[in-house]
């Protein structure tokens, strides 16, 4: 499809997706919102995707929020609908989407960009990243899943010490929250997301999207993420990949699975 508000460029069968509204810090709006569903949609049917790669264009943001003119005569009725459609339509979307998803936090991520990273699968940041929630100082609070999303990430101290505040902590002190997994170079962190999904790719599709899905079971309310995962391990005996990851171990190979 054609985007008026993102990029996209497949290498390798790595998917990166590229937030791109520059003059705006790569804000995002309704638009942007939906198209990254379209192309989340899109990525999921094409088995030459297998990971996603989601980041900013340019050398200063990541996503520098959400574009608050957008609503900023909104009703509480309007509100509400705002946030139940954005999340379901791609914060919700990526956390549960079937392949890996990596942030590359190339700067500002505040609130609505710290909550898309934090929907990811992990993330990695560059040097000169930025993040927050300054949500309050705004008189609302996230409405993407950031008040749950990060006390998951940091732990509820702090994440209730960051929302309160309104304030950012650099790249630095997000790795040592376990907000992020590594702090690189700008100019190294695309290569070096890819060196990840290059790793992540030498093991079972199958088997990564069944990870997935049993740890993020242990984080939704009346779900037991013990039963998913054990539900999901049975399930793994009855596919392809498990038969050649297993055949592969016990012939002293490399494992060629077939993805299926």
């Amino acid at each position: 499809m054609s985007y008026q508000n993102i990029l996209e460029e497949i290498d390798d069968n790595i998917l990166t997706i590229t937030i791109n509204r520059p003059k705006k810090l790569n804000a995002l709006n309704r638009e942007t919102i939906q198209e990254l569903h379209e192309a989340f949609k899109e990525a999921k049917a094409d088995d030459e995707v297998k990971v996603v790669i989601i980041t900013g264009s340019g050398e200063k943001a990541f996503v520098a929020g959400a574009d608050i003119s957008e609503f900023s005569d909104f009703s509480p009725k309007e509100g509400k609908k705002l946030a139940a459609e954005g999340q379901e339509k791609l914060f919700n979307y990526v956390a549960n989407f079937p392949k890996p998803v990596i942030a590359a936090v190339n700067g500002f991520a505040l609130g609505g960009g710290l909550e898309l990273a934090m929907a990811a699968h992990f993330r990695i940041a560059s040097d000169n990243a930025k993040m927050g929630l300054p949500e309050v100082s705004l008189g609302v609070i996230p409405g993407y899943g950031g008040t749950q999303r990060l006390p998951q990430l940091v732990g509820k101290g702090r994440a209730m010490e960051m929302i309160m505040t309104a304030g950012m902590i650099d790249a630095n002190q997000a790795l040592q929250y376990n907000l992020v997994n590594h702090v690189v170079a700008l100019d190294e962190l695309q290569e070096f997301a890819e060196g990840i999904a290059g790793k992540i790719m030498k093991n079972s599709s199958v088997a990564i999207g069944a990870a997935i899905k049993a740890i993020n079971a242990n984080y939704e309310d009346g779900i037991n993420g013990f039963e998913t995962e054990i539900n999901e391990f049975g399930r793994s005996f009855g596919t392809e990949d498990f038969k050649e990851g297993t055949s592969a171990f016990l012939n002293k190979r490399k494992a060629d699975f077939p993805g299926k």
